[in-house]
Order: structure tokens, then C-alpha cells, then sequence
């Protein structure tokens, strides 16, 4: 169903994409717009050739350097939503697991991008002037380790999504995230939408039916949150959740497919688990969280990253129990 936009007296009516290519210059010409001012987007179709990675090509890659401390990596993959799933859109996107499932490929990637970038100055300097004195090589790496998604943006929903994600919740359940844009255009003057945009990329699911208040039955579990993780960030995490049932006897664990919430009458903390250090997002004010976190990073979230949670919170980072005791004592009480 085709939306119509208005805006200081003029109409804005969406633009049809006849090709994949026009899509593709959208996300190319627009990438800052799009992923943000801390954003790299590399437009891949113009660097390797086809027998680069065994004739798969992405459409781009994407780091998202907002956060340097836990910066995101991206392989881009643009479709039309009238492309057949099966025939088309499946097949293209599995290839790309093996990038992140094999080890050989995934190296391979590593050094492919490390290429580009040496031969790219305005790239290589502008991933510099983001990353100050790291090493380019071991950040691509560590990068790459640390964060494996694939980001789908295509131009309307496609119904076979759903299933496909809370059935290979493995694969497209873990790396993949869906984003839709459209162009609306009046006179010469175009509005760009994307939804969700991309600050909440890993927050807002428009793919599955799940949310973060929803009662059903899910696939996701907390094992599936678990599942390659180091040893003593799933240590963390159990101590931390058995701390907080010693505290809250009627605490509910909801896993969701991208976060655990915590809940007694309301979600009060959500939990992502990464191989280096837990992020449990608060549900309080900032000024609250800093008051009584004094051992552990806190990160203020942008608003509208608040708004998704429904209310002011915070991110605290955790690499190990050492100082759990004040993260157990916070939400204990804000849990009230």
C-alpha cells in the first residue's frame, strides 16, 4: 500500500524503484543520512570484482562507529520486495553466513576489506580519523570477531520473513536485520524514510511479531542468547540473574530475539550479550543510574532509543562480576 507524505502544502507520493540499482544509489548517495555521521559505507560493487569472494558480492559494507567501544559491523544486502523470496532473496542472503560461520571466509573478508581501505585514501582516511591511533588491521578484525550482521533494505514488507527468521533463528534469527526505505518525491524534492532508522536497527524488529511487551510463546530463549559466548560472559550473565531471583522472587526472565528483559509488573532492564561485555540497559533516569553505578561505564542512549524502551533509561556495560553488587542493588530498585 503506497503512502502519501504532506508537507508545507505539497504532496509527496511514493517512488516505485523499477530496478535494484536505483535502490542501491539511494542507500550509496544517501549512506550518512541513512547509517549516520559515525558511519562508513563502503559501496563493495565498485571495489572487488566477481571472483573476489567466489562470485558473492554484498552491496556494500557498513561499520557503524557510534560507539568505538563497541563498534558494529554490517554486510549490506539491498533487495526489491518484488523479488522472490526463494528464488532471489534466500538464497542471496545465506551465502553470506559463511562469510561469518567459516573461519577461512571470514578471514578472508577481513583481508579483502583491509585492501580496499589501503587503496581507498578517502576511506582509509576517514575510518582513521574515527578510530584515532588503532591499527587498522587488528580493529577490522576485532570488529568482525565481535560483530557479524547482515543488514537487509529493501523497499515494502515481505511476508516470508517472519517465518524464516524464528525458523533459522540460528542464522537469519542472529544476523539478520530488515529495514525498509522508500523515497517520497514533490516537484523535484524527495523525503527519504527508513524504518526503522537505523539508531534502533537493533532494537526494533519489524520482521517478527515479537515485542518487548508481548506474552506469547517465542523461539528465542536464553540459550539462544548464550550460544557462542566465552565462558565467563555466560558466567556473568547467570550470576547476574540468580543474584537478581535471590532479590526478586517473582522476577520474570523474557527472552526476545534481540535482548533478555527483566520483569516483575514491567520490564525494568534489558540485557544484550556480547563477547566481550554484557549491555544492561536500566530502566530510571540517568542521573539515578550514574548516582549508583560508580564502578561500571554508563552510556546515555539517544532519545530515540529511549522512546523505544518507553521511558528514560540508561546502558550500563559489564565485563565481569567484580562490582555486581551495585548493578543488583540498582535494579532491585527500580524494579519497585
Amino acid at each position: 500500500m503506497n503512502t502519501v507524505l504532506f508537507k508545507n502544502g505539497d504532496r509527496f507520493t511514493e517512488k516505485p524503484f523499477k530496478t535494484e540499482a536505483e535502490l542501491e544509489r539511494l542507500v550509496v548517495n544517501h549512506s550518512k543520512q541513512l547509517f549516520g555521521a559515525n558511519s562508513l559505507y563502503i559501496d563493495v560493487k565498485k571495489k572487488i570484482d566477481n571472483t573476489a569472494f567466489g562470485g558473492v558480492i554484498p552491496d556494500g559494507f557498513l561499520f557503524d562507529l557510534s560507539d568505538l567501544e563497541n563498534p558494529e559491523f554490517y554486510i549490506v544486502e539491498v533487495e526489491l520486495a518484488a523479488h522472490d523470496f526463494f528464488r532471489h532473496i534466500f538464497p542471496q542472503v545465506t551465502k553470506f553466513f559463511a562469510f561469518f560461520k567459516n573461519t577461512a571466509s571470514q578471514n578472508k573478508l577481513i583481508e579483502k576489506l583491509y585492501t580496499i581501505l589501503e587503496t581507498d585514501n578517502t576511506l582509509l582516511g576517514e575510518l582513521k580519523s574515527k578510530i584515532g591511533k588503532k591499527e587498522v588491521f587488528k580493529f577490522l578484525k576485532d570488529t568482525i570477531e565481535n560483530s557479524q550482521n547482515i543488514l537487509m533494505i529493501i523497499d515494502d514488507e515481505k511476508t516470508e520473513l517472519p517465518e524464516i527468521i524464528e525458523t533459522y533463528t540460528d542464522t537469519w534469527g542472529k544476523m539478520v536485520k530488515v529495514s525498509i526505505l522508500k523515497e517520497y518525491q514533490s516537484n523535484g524534492t524527495s523525503i527519504l524514510s527508513l524504518t526503522p532508522e537505523f539508531e534502533n536497527i537493533g532494537n526494533i524488529d519489524i520482521a517478527t511479531t515479537d515485542s518487548k511487551t508481548s506474552s506469547q510463546i517465542t523461539t528465542y530463549t536464553e540459550d539462544f542468547h548464550l550460544d557462542g559466548m566465552p565462558e565467563n560472559m555466560k558466567v556473568l550473565y547467570h550470576k547476574l540473574k540468580n543474584s537478581l531471583k535471590a532479590s526478586i522472587p517473582e522476577l520474570i526472565i523474557n527472552p526476545q530475539r534481540y535482548y533478555i528483559s527483566f520483569r516483575k509488573k514491567r520490564n525494568f532492564a534489558f540485557v544484550r550479550i556480547r563477547k566481550k561485555k554484557m549491555l544492561l540497559v536500566a530502566m530510571a533516569e540517568e542521573r539515578k543510574i550514574r548516582s549508583a553505578i560508580t564502578h561500571n561505564p554508563v552510556k546515555t542512549l539517544a532519545d530515540s532509543v529511549q522512546k523505544f524502551y518507553n521511558g528514560p533509561c540508561a546502558r550500563i556495560e559489564l565485563t565481569d562480576d567484580k562490582n555486581l553488587n551495585e548493578v543488583i542493588e540498582l535494579l532491585t530498585e527500580i524494579q519497585k
